[in-house]
């Protein structure tokens, strides 16, 4: 039956098809075709279709044309131009390809032109580049005037691993006292260079081999106990043995070691009245970014608009706080006098007040006479163990000079108030702030 219903459907398809044409045949006529008609005249478009048009090109302008910046554009702005600074400063181009556009602030646009640093052994001011590799010529050339100083400079400076450093520390003192406590031991005197220990916790230690030649240990190539071979040892001399408190002296001086690290230079800088006291241009000097941060610091800072609108704990507020902390190394700080005169100086972010208060009083005539600081917010400033970033003075901040109320009333009355607040050879340098 299937069958038989496909069967008339094909025979009903193949009727009305037409009639059927041979393909040879001649007589066939190609279809006509068709001829085109002439154009019609352009009309000139009504007033009101000109409207229409006018009203549709100022569509399209409009949505062409920029929106006007929000908080939040304003925002991605700054921190592409800082992160275009950051990465100039350690030499790498910024990631964002609109990054790339934001010209650079030229120095001459900072309020400072950078962090500098002077060296405790040269005098020399460092940039902040230049200071590791200046400190390690210094102390290389400190083994001219004394071997044993610049030997416990060098183990102290240039190895970083603390833990690693109080190891080898340990077994260079062991050494000694071996020899102090059993000076008729010749075994204490020498020191195989092979040996395991000195090759896992001695050799390690920049410096160490250069110490224990300046406390009079020589090289020697000595055979071994055993064994055909000889290998090199470091032997103390046995004449050295009259001389045992200065290798007494020599162990205290290792153990009480520092570092040597370039000082932060201050920077003091007296400007006359301004009114752009307020305005601070940093360089990228005084941020404290890693890669990471950088590459996360626009989205965080894109998102503070949104976050500040929202409740939140005050758990939350104070992380917030210590991560902003943690950004900047450094703060430049003006201090506002009774005068008008302004006081600028670098400081680290994590110095204490009394360092702020040690400054300023250093520039003063009367650096007795009591003062107060006073931050932004009016709050004064006691001279206690805060550091600068926790009284949220960092990384720049414009602080009021006050004098203690009683000590000026008196000085006032006694008539022996001095004109000038600062020394004279600071005034000699007074600049105008722009």
């Amino acid at each position: 039956m299937k069958k038989f219903f496909e069967d008339i459907k094909k025979d009903i398809k193949f009727k009305s098809a037409g009639p059927g044409q041979k393909l040879t045949d001649e007589s066939q006529k190609s279809p006509p075709v068709k001829t085109s008609t002439p154009c019609k005249p352009r009309q000139i478009p009504t007033e009101g279709a000109q409207k229409a048009a006018a009203a549709a090109l100022a569509r399209v302008e409009q949505e062409h044309r920029p929106r006007p910046l929000t908080s939040q554009d304003a925002i991605r702005s700054q921190v592409k131009k800082e992160l275009l600074a950051e990465a100039a400063a350690v030499g790498k181009p910024a990631e964002s390809s609109e990054s790339s556009k934001v010209p650079v602030k030229e120095a001459t646009c900072f309020s400072v032109s950078g962090v500098y640093f002077t060296c405790p052994l040269t005098g020399a001011t460092l940039t902040k580049s230049e200071r590791e590799a200046h400190i390690k010529e210094a102390i290389l050339m400190w083994f001219a005037e004394d071997p044993l100083e610049a030997s416990v400079m060098m183990i102290h400076t240039f190895n970083k691993d603390r833990e690693r450093l109080k190891a080898g520390i340990d077994i260079i003192s062991k050494y000694i006292d071996n020899i102090c406590n059993n000076p008729s031991e010749e075994k204490y005197r020498k020191i195989k260079l092979q040996n395991k220990v000195f090759q896992e916790k001695v050799k390690c230690i920049e410096g160490s081999r250069e110490f224990l030649q300046a406390v009079g240990f020589k090289s020697q190539v000595l055979a071994v106990d055993g064994q055909d071979s000889s290998e090199e040892f470091l032997v103390l001399p046995e004449e050295a043995l009259a001389q045992l408190e200065e290798l007494r002296a020599s162990r205290a001086r290792l153990q009480a070691g520092e570092p040597v690290r370039a000082k932060l230079d201050r920077q003091l800088q007296v400007y006359r009245p301004s009114p752009h006291a307020t305005r601070f241009e940093l360089p990228p000097d005084f941020y404290n970014l890693t890669a990471e941060e950088l590459k996360r610091e626009q989205q965080l800072r894109s998102e503070t608009v949104e976050r500040n609108a929202q409740l939140r704990t005050k758990v939350m507020r104070e992380r917030d706080e210590q991560r902003e902390r943690k950004k900047y190394n450094y703060a430049l700080l003006r201090v506002r006098l009774p005068d008008g005169n302004l006081l600028q100086g670098t400081f680290y972010a994590r110095d204490k007040v009394p360092a702020l208060y040690e400054f300023v009083r250093g520039a003063l005539v009367n650096d007795w006479q009591p003062f107060e600081l006073i931050a932004p917010g009016g709050q004064k400033l006691k001279e206690e163990e805060l550091a600068l970033n926790e009284c949220n003075l960092a990384p720049a901040a414009l602080l009021t000079f006050s004098w203690d109320a009683a000590v000026l009333a008196d000085i006032q009355a006694s008539g022996t108030q001095t004109h000038s607040i600062l020394k004279p050879e600071l005034l000699e340098n007074i600049k105008t702030l722009t």
